[in-house]
């Protein structure tokens, strides 16, 4: 099969790898991981241009490097050729293997912001990597780029109000995905941590459910197969996603 994953860039390394791998011919988008930031709605529509822009005499289906992702994908359509997302709330179950291997790790540790080498590198700046300051493209502002332009008494303020859901945390956990290059990666969460205050913690990371996204065949009971003329709809159980009747 030849197939189009179209995957948020936190995954590149472990979309490249996998990719690789596949018995499939695999073409990779990449999509900035600002866009998450945007709200739901714009999130979508963005989403959706992607597949729309999918020609059927090429691939044979679309693979969806996302979960749930704050309700970014409900609505999406499957147009000319099927649509296979991963059930999962977010990233982290794609990173961690499974939802199933996810939620035990996060029911022993509820505290925990996450960081994976695509985090790193490709999301913004502690505190602000979650949320939005307009375009996709464009990153979290620096502290610099703070005062720059609204004078270091105003950037502290917006600083401190951005970084507010921190206060939730107290540790960092690095999922070691096997794909890094280095150990850079893990010293720069190991210093995030550090920097916080924070614990430390190193785990495993587990290509497998994005290896069967790219390999198929994908089972139901970990991805959501959508058929041509049906959308994604919320489902409030352990499936997570399912289809729209029309």
């Amino acid at each position: 099969m030849r197939l189009k994953l179209i995957a948020c860039e936190v995954f590149y390394r472990e979309a490249c790898a996998v990719a690789a791998r596949s018995p499939n011919q695999v073409d990779l988008v990449f999509v900035a991981q600002g866009l998450h930031n945007l709200g739901a709605p714009k999130m979508l529509g963005h989403l959706q241009d992607f597949v729309d822009a999918t020609d059927p005499a090429v691939h044979e289906a679309v693979c969806l490097g996302y979960g749930l992702c704050g309700n970014g994908i409900l609505g999406l359509a499957a147009r000319t050729v099927p649509v296979v997302v991963p059930r999962a709330h977010d990233c982290l179950a794609c990173f961690f293997g499974s939802r199933e291997r996810y939620m035990k790790y996060f029911e022993a540790n509820p505290r925990v912001y996450y960081k994976t080498s695509g985090w790193l590198e490709r999301a913004g700046q502690m505190g602000t990597d979650q949320l939005s300051f307009g375009a996709p493209e464009k990153p979290a502002p620096t502290w610099e780029e703070l005062v720059a332009k609204f004078g270091e008494e105003d950037a502290a303020y917006i600083r401190d109000t951005l970084s507010t859901h921190l206060k939730h945390y107290d540790q960092i956990t690095y999922i070691d995905m096997g794909v890094e290059p280095s150990e850079q990666f893990e010293a720069r969460a190991r210093a995030e941590a550090a920097k916080f205050g924070w614990k430390y913690e190193k785990v495993p990371g587990d290509l497998g459910l994005l290896q069967r996204l790219v390999d198929g065949p994908w089972d139901d009971k970990d991805f959501l197969t959508v058929p041509p003329g049906r959308k994604i709809i919320p489902k409030y159980d352990g499936t997570i996603i399912g289809l729209s009747t029309d």
